[in-house]
């Protein structure tokens, strides 16, 4: 897999904490752990899942090297989210779909801010999606190139 360039990383984060600080954010995509080392400096948990279990259990050892108790990792599926521990304030995704995964959406609590790149390959917007009472207000911030972000595991 890839890992971001440390201004998107930045960018996603700063777009993230544009609501205020999350006690509570879900990661899809932990990759290396990369992201989530720089969230869980800045929020209160940080629940990150990973489709490939390399990544998965590699991220996690990294992680624990760190001692950074407030982050739990998951091996599964990241367009299913993690709903055992929804509603999440914030929902952060470090690869692209062709559309929000509905499933995310579904586990954004009310207020909640969901940066998410989407689009094809080579025609991807960084989006981010804000959940209101009656509906999702989205904002589109900036042309991006990520990963897509695949189903199933590996």
């Amino acid at each position: 897999q890839t890992i971001s360039q440390p201004y998107i990383v930045a960018r996603m984060t700063e777009a993230l904490l544009s609501q205020g600080y999350p006690d509570k954010v879900l990661e899809v995509g932990t990759g290396c752990g990369y992201q989530t080392a720089v969230l869980a400096q800045l929020v209160g948990e940080v629940y990150s899942v990973e489709r490939i279990k390399y990544l998965s259990e590699k991220a996690r050892k990294r992680l624990n090297f760190f001692v950074l108790d407030n982050v739990q990792c998951h091996y599964s599926d990241g367009n299913w989210g993690w709903v055992e521990h929804a509603p999440y304030q914030g929902i952060i995704v470090t690869a692209a779909p062709n559309h929000v995964p509905e499933a995310l959406l579904e586990q954004l609590m009310i207020g909640g801010c969901l940066v998410i790149p989407v689009g094809t390959p080579n025609q991807q917007k960084l989006l981010k999606i804000i959940r209101t009472r009656t509906y999702y207000k989205q904002h589109t911030l900036d042309d991006v190139n990520f990963v897509p972000l695949r189903e199933g595991l590996s």
